[in-house]
């Protein structure tokens, strides 16, 4: 992922908080006459490296798009694959990385208790081993950027508060972590995924047409310096512009 012949491409505080939607796993496996649950187990692979290269570059928060509400609708056993390769990595990869790395954590978006009981309490275990961190990885795992509204919203009537704004950003499943300013997506499709529906009202979106498991530093970089050209004006003019 990253190149010991070049030095990486830092970032400011114009951009610390990045999404991902990991996209095309599918179409990688089929390209290489193979069946999409290799392209999964190839996708999972690259998911370190790309967390490690983002922290060095400067990135405090990553969200990825691991799984969502609509993908149960696939064949159970592309659904299986997928819940045991997110189990394996958070086993065998996460939990050694938070013990290594006291600036490394990661917290889960989405609705755990569809997810096997297995799984569930992976989550948990990983979620209460570190909190609070330099880095914060959000994995969204039976997440929906619908339900995540109507579950703020839900929050907000249980407890008596009033739906507004800013109260639904506190109880989105992302709170405490900003919204983000830069998404990412894999794989050339022109769609938000209902992913982050509420966070991303005005994120910058850079479309690759590079598959998941193909993702590299090179495409990071390119994605960074396509943010950095734009002028955010988050619905308003910068100083000096005119309509």
């Amino acid at each position: 992922m990253g190149s010991k012949e070049k030095e990486l491409f830092k970032v400011d505080d114009r951009l610390r908080s990045v999404a991902i939607i990991m996209d095309g796993n599918g179409r990688w496996a089929k390209k290489r006459l193979m069946p999409r649950t290799f392209g999964h187990k190839a996708g999972a692979a690259i998911i370190e490296k790309t967390l490690m290269t983002l922290k060095e570059m400067g990135v405090h928060h990553v969200t990825l798009y691991a799984f969502s509400t609509e993908n149960w609708k696939r064949p159970k056993e592309e659904v299986d694959v997928i819940m045991n390769l997110v189990y394996k990595y958070l086993d065998e990869v996460v939990c050694d990385r938070i013990r290594k790395d006291p600036d490394f954590s990661m917290k889960f978006l989405g609705d755990k208790n569809a997810l096997p009981e297995k799984l569930r309490e992976k989550c948990i275990e990983v979620e209460n081993m570190a909190k609070d961190t330099p880095f914060v990885c959000n994995l969204a795992l039976n997440y929906g950027g619908r339900d995540d509204i109507v579950h703020a919203a839900n929050e907000l009537v249980r407890l008596g508060l009033p739906i507004t704004e800013e109260n639904i950003s506190k109880y989105i499943y992302t709170a405490p972590s900003p919204d983000p300013d830069l998404i990412i997506r894999t794989g050339g499709d022109f769609r938000v995924s209902n992913f982050l529906l509420w966070q991303g009202a005005y994120s910058e979106y850079v479309i690759l047409d590079t598959l998941w498991p193909d993702f590299s530093y090179e495409d990071i970089e390119k994605s960074f310096k396509e943010f950095y050209s734009r002028k955010r004006r988050f619905g308003g003019l910068n100083e000096g512009e005119e309509e």
